[in-house]
């Protein structure tokens, strides 16, 4: 078989690329089931005090119980003066910082977790987080994190080739525009939290599935 039949047959046997979802501020493990049975790959729980999606370490506790294999719990945090106690008490792999951590602590989380890096868009903080060793991907926001803000999705599917870590597209998601999102960037992953709620800070079980199947679709036309 020659590299050229190689790659051919490569090409014909490897599926299509699967856009991974994560639905942010999950607060429930009833939120969490209709989360997984809508095929989400991860549930975000929030950990920031000053968020209507904020959760207690016991309820977190509860949510992580009900997650089958292969379903992802990350953990987000923002710049406290509990952020150490906050992550010590953090029993899993992946958190995510959304604040004003610099590369110093990022470094030092990076220690005992693997870290997503959430902010807001612009080439310099693109560029910025990119190059960070301790980043495992890097979360893609228009604004502070779940306030539903979107940004010029062209403008970053033009820096598409220069980044080398994983992109999760988030900000002003919704189950109306996620498929057109994923047509400009094609990014690994979409992350969603005000756009499936019915109020701010309450998950809507409808706007969930609809997300979610949306993405699928999306997936399936670009096939």
């Amino acid at each position: 078989m020659t590299s050229s039949d190689a790659t051919d047959h490569a090409a014909t046997h490897f599926p299509p690329h699967r856009t991974r979802i994560k639905i942010c501020g999950i607060t429930s493990p009833e939120l969490a089931h209709v989360a997984v049975a809508s095929g989400a790959d991860a549930v975000g729980l929030v950990f920031a005090p000053d968020s209507p999606r904020h959760v207690e370490f016991e309820t977190a506790v509860e949510i992580v119980e009900v997650l089958p294999p292969f379903v992802t719990a990350v953990g987000l945090f923002q710049l406290t003066s509990r952020l150490n106690e906050d992550l010590e008490d953090w029993w899993e792999e992946w958190c995510q910082l959304h604040g004003e951590e610099n590369e110093d602590l990022v470094d030092e989380v990076a220690d005992t977790h693997r870290v997503i890096r959430g902010f807001r868009f612009s080439r310099d903080a693109v560029e910025r987080w990119n190059a960070c060793e301790a980043v495992d991907a890097l979360l893609i926001d228009g604004g502070a994190g779940g306030t539903g803000e979107s940004f010029d999705h062209a403008e970053l599917a033009a820096m598409r080739n220069e980044i080398t870590k994983p992109i999760i597209l988030a900000g002003g998601l919704t189950p109306n525009n996620v498929a057109e999102a994923i047509r400009n960037v094609r990014p690994f992953a979409v992350d969603v939290s005000s756009g499936v709620e019915s109020e701010r800070g309450v998950k809507s079980p409808d706007l969930i599935r609809a997300f979610c199947a949306a993405v699928r679709e999306a997936d399936a036309a670009l096939a």
